[in-house]
């Protein structure tokens, strides 16, 4: 998704970032968006792991 980025898109993004939110406010933002994907990864891990429960749970239940 991001590969074709490159360095030179990214520098021209972070100096946009800079310029519209200022210095002050972009570590805030970067903590916040940091906190929503560490979020999102427990909350997808758990549903997996649920998931994979279920599944073994049926499995036990069809070799009975």
């Amino acid at each position: 998704m991001f590969s074709n980025i490159g360095v030179p898109g990214l520098i021209l993004i972070l100096v946009l970032a800079l310029i519209i939110f200022g210095p002050k406010k972009l570590p805030e933002i970067g903590r916040a968006f940091g906190q929503t994907l560490k979020e999102f990864k427990k909350s997808t891990r758990e549903l997996t792991e649920d998931v994979m429960e279920d599944i073994t749970d049926e499995k036990e239940k069809l070799s009975k």
